[in-house]
């Protein structure tokens, strides 16, 4: 079920939760900003799922209420995380879902890094 990506940030949500402690994560990184860990459900053989610490909806309110230094953090993050993975020789795609046409299904924002394989081509 898709998500809005404005409104009021639910604490609630499964990001806020795995953040708090209250849910366990196969975490890959985390710093000040960032905690980055394996989905679940992934779509690639290398699926990862990059949030912010801080409560924001999706990239709509990240872009227009983040610091710099936020932005700049999780960015960072993104490209070490992909060097980690080894995903720099083979190439890898970051994604952000935002909003109902975007099929966004969590309102926190986060990033998907996936790779380890030839990915199919953009829709459309």
């Amino acid at each position: 079920m898709s998500v809005s990506g404005t409104g009021t940030y639910e604490p609630g949500n499964i990001f806020a939760r795995i953040l708090r402690g209250e849910i366990p994560c196969n975490k890959v990184f985390e710093n000040d900003y960032v905690l980055a860990f394996h989905d679940i459900s992934p779509k690639a053989p290398v699926h990862v799922l990059i949030i912010p610490k801080k409560p924001y909806v999706s990239f709509i309110d990240f872009s227009k209420t983040a610091s710099a230094e936020e932005i700049a953090a999780i960015m960072q993050a993104t490209g070490h995380i992909a060097a980690s993975l080894d995903l720099e020789e083979s190439g890898y795609r970051v994604i952000t879902n935002a909003g109902h046409n975007a099929g966004q299904e969590v309102p926190h924002f986060h990033l998907h890094l996936m790779g380890g394989k030839a990915l199919p081509a953009f829709p459309g």
